[in-house]
């Protein structure tokens, strides 16, 4: 299928940045350029600002449940796009076909939990403590237009989170998507444009992201920010943010502790978190990184984790039987090379991959590393990448204070059959989300969020509906 060029959705039309700029597309398979994407300038921006204004008044005004047909809609044409979509979403990003669909798919059912809890948004009647005249009421309305800057490596995913939960409170939302991963995320919203949502009320951007976002979280028609990406840049735009008085949500870095007790099922652990390990190429901010074994089991439990990556098909993500397919550029390449130089310079050992593969494409094999000291940088910096590592510990105590010493709090795992190893870990382990026994099972119900440098707010659950929402107090007396 041919990769289509990407232009800017405003005011409810598909069009080219005004003054004409583009920016270059490649498929990270092959390193070739597949196609152009708008480049907005501060003319579209403008333009983009004063839809969503605009679009806000029109969607705010519609009752939910009008609200929810519309999201329903948008669903149902995901639904049935999902294919065209997936083979563009693996052009741009890499990944396997089967995991673009996935991802296509899984948008669908987000988009219809938000659309339905939208609807149950409510507000509370509070009894006056002496006036029976007196009526108190509780109302709870959209913060406003919203804006979302979403990275490449779920490029429908981290849209469909932030559109979905402003869509089903009332707001508006101005997207900018990634810029080398433009198009999926523009088959998303077209979705919603073909799903008849009010012009302006969605809208999508390309370009400059420093520029973008300097312009638009000041700006006075912008009412809610929301991010997805690096710790340091999200700092940045969280510090733009307060200083405007902005709502925001935070969704930044992680470097997922994986706790392997010694009553673990080894087989279990080996293929849950070896499977979400290398999803993805390992490219997912809740990707296990800092695998910690207890002694006892460390060396069958590095055997196993290396036959599973070994076994790992890698390739093109369009080719029948990939299991994994290319970094998404050329830098992650490079970074993956300087953490593997600097862990084994530090006394790590390589059991499996540890290469780039081939000169045409960002592919790196699947690897794994053993006794990895915490000095390596691979167990202090987010390495991004297919790369396990892997030290022991002798106490659980021990490894909770290993998983909890980084300034990141996102994600992380745990393998054990001890019903009271399960309840400490559970208590004392500092993420926003713990998968025991069981690979990551996000869904739109459930909280999506991290603590510490890992960000603050939730992209799912009820929580990220209720970051949209502005709580205020109405008191009323007969007269």
């Amino acid at each position: 299928m041919t990769y289509p060029n990407t232009q800017l959705f405003i005011a409810g039309q598909w069009q080219d940045a005004a003054d004409g700029k583009t920016i270059a597309v490649h498929n990270p398979s092959t390193g070739q350029e597949i196609g152009r994407v708008a480049h907005a300038g501060r003319a579209d921006l403008d333009r983009a600002l004063e839809a969503a204004q605009k679009g806000f008044e029109a969607w705010r005004d519609l009752p939910a449940v009008e609200r929810a047909k519309i999201m329903r809609r948008a669903a149902g044409l995901m639904r049935e796009r999902a294919e065209a979509i997936g083979r563009i979403l693996t052009q741009e990003q890499g990944k396997p076909l089967a995991e673009a669909k996935v991802e296509a798919m899984a948008a669908a059912d987000i988009i219809e939990w938000f659309a339905d809890e939208g609807m149950r948004i409510y507000g509370r009647i509070v009894p006056s403590r002496g006036n029976l005249n007196v009526r108190q009421l509780v109302l709870k309305d959209p913060v406003g237009p919203v804006a979302a800057f979403t990275p490449w490596n779920f490029p429908i995913n981290q849209v469909v989170r932030k559109l979905g939960a402003a869509l089903g409170a009332g707001c508006s939302i101005l997207v900018k998507a990634p810029e080398e991963t433009p198009a999926s995320p523009a088959e998303l919203i077209r979705a919603f444009a073909d799903a008849g949502v009010p012009a302006g009320t969605v809208g999508l951007v390309y370009g400059d992201p420093a520029e973008i976002s300097s312009y638009l979280i000041p700006h006075p028609v912008i009412r809610k920010v929301t991010f997805t990406g690096s710790t340091a840049v999200g700092k940045q735009l969280a510090a733009l943010a307060g200083k405007h008085m902005k709502r925001v949500t935070m969704e930044l870095g992680g470097h997922a502790p994986v706790i392997v007790a010694d009553d673990a099922d080894v087989e279990l652990a080996v293929k849950a978190s070896g499977g979400a390990k290398f999803r993805n190429a390992g490219q997912v901010c809740i990707s296990p990184t800092r695998f910690l074994v207890h002694e006892s089991i460390r060396k069958d439990f590095v055997a196993a984790l290396t036959r599973h990556a070994q076994g790992l098909k890698v390739g093109d993500g369009l080719a029948e039987g990939t299991q994994m397919g290319p970094l998404a550029n050329p830098r992650r390449v490079t970074a993956m090379a300087e953490l593997l130089q600097d862990a084994v310079q530090s006394g790590a050992e390589v059991t499996a991959g540890g290469e780039r593969i081939g000169s045409e494409g960002n592919y790196f094999q699947p690897t794994v590393l053993d006794n990895v000291p915490l000095s390596a940088r691979i167990f202090n910096e987010e390495p991004f990448g297919p790369v396990a590592a892997v030290r022991g510990f002798e106490k659980i105590e021990d490894a909770i204070a290993e998983a909890n010493r980084l300034p990141y709090g996102l994600a992380g795992y745990a393998f054990t059959r001890s019903l009271k190893h399960a309840h400490l870990l559970s208590q004392r382990v500092e993420v926003g989300m713990l998968w025991i026994n069981q690979p990551a099972t996000p869904s739109a119900e459930l909280p999506f969020g991290g603590l510490k440098d890992s960000g603050y707010g939730s992209e799912g659950g009820p929580e990220a509906i209720e970051a949209h929402l502005n709580t205020r107090a109405v008191s009323i007396t007969n007269v």
